[in-house]
């Protein structure tokens, strides 16, 4: 994986150039009113679908593997023993994989070398039903890594994560600010197949590669459907250093 001390150049020379910084990568696209909901119940739901993105994509706490009470307050009830249960015993099942609620890197191995993370995407609020809204997320978070317990002179990588987030809101939710995360899809590399990232992800980092045997082609900076959590970066999606 390609590397170097100096941060901003790895960004400059990487398909997340032009990404904006933090929560400014994911704007609040223009709102207006359904069916049978209003405008401002219509921000409401996309104000907490991207207080979502944000705290459980964004967060150094969160990233880092420790903080998960800032995501946990803004689900609905309903999905709280889920969400727990994940915590408390992972399993790579599609429903109790921490790594599907939030972003969080094992901290043995790697540690941020930017707390500005990098992000791009979109977000699309619908009416689902007359009592339903729904908002579709697709955003692409760049992350640049360092070997935990390393010091500033050590080569820094970047880590791109692709998530597809759906969240369906009822009356109830949007007057809550909180939301049902219904759908989660995500992409990630660079990191070996053959580790389980359930419970963290486990970014390899400056200088390693990855075992042979997953998916060929893997690029999380192209839209469309998403695939695979795991497969060999695209060599488009890696800095050119």
């Amino acid at each position: 994986m390609p590397g170097t001390a100096d941060t901003a150049y790895l960004y400059e020379h990487s398909p997340a150039a032009q990404f904006k910084s933090g929560a400014e990568g994911v704007p609040l696209p223009a709102s207006r009113r359904t069916a049978h909901f209003s405008d401002s119940q219509v921000v409401a739901a996309l104000t907490t679908a991207k207080d979502y993105i944000v705290r459980s994509g964004l967060d150094p706490d969160v990233l880092t593997g420790g903080e998960v009470r800032a995501v946990r307050v803004l689900l609905d009830p309903d999905q709280l023993d889920q969400f727990d249960q994940s915590f408390a015993r992972p399993t790579a099942d599609g429903r109790h994989a921490p790594t599907g609620w939030l972003v969080r890197f094992d901290p043995a191995r790697a540690e941020l070398a930017d707390r500005h993370v990098r992000v791009q995407g979109t977000l699309q609020a619908a009416e689902a039903d007359s009592s339903t809204l729904e908002v579709t997320a697709d955003h692409t978070f760049v992350y640049a890594l360092r070997p935990s317990g390393a010091d500033d002179k050590a080569e820094v990588s970047l880590f791109t994560v692709r998530r597809e987030l759906h969240f369906r809101f009822d009356r109830e939710d949007l007057r809550l600010h909180q939301a049902q995360l219904v759908v989660s899809y995500v992409q990630a590399g660079p990191l070996s197949c053959a580790e389980d990232s359930t419970h963290h992800l486990r970014p390899l980092l400056a200088g390693q590669t990855a075992k042979e045997g997953g998916p060929a082609g893997t690029d999380p900076y192209a839209t469309g459907s998403a695939t695979a959590l795991c497969g060999s970066l695209a060599t488009s999606a890696q800095p050119k250093v």
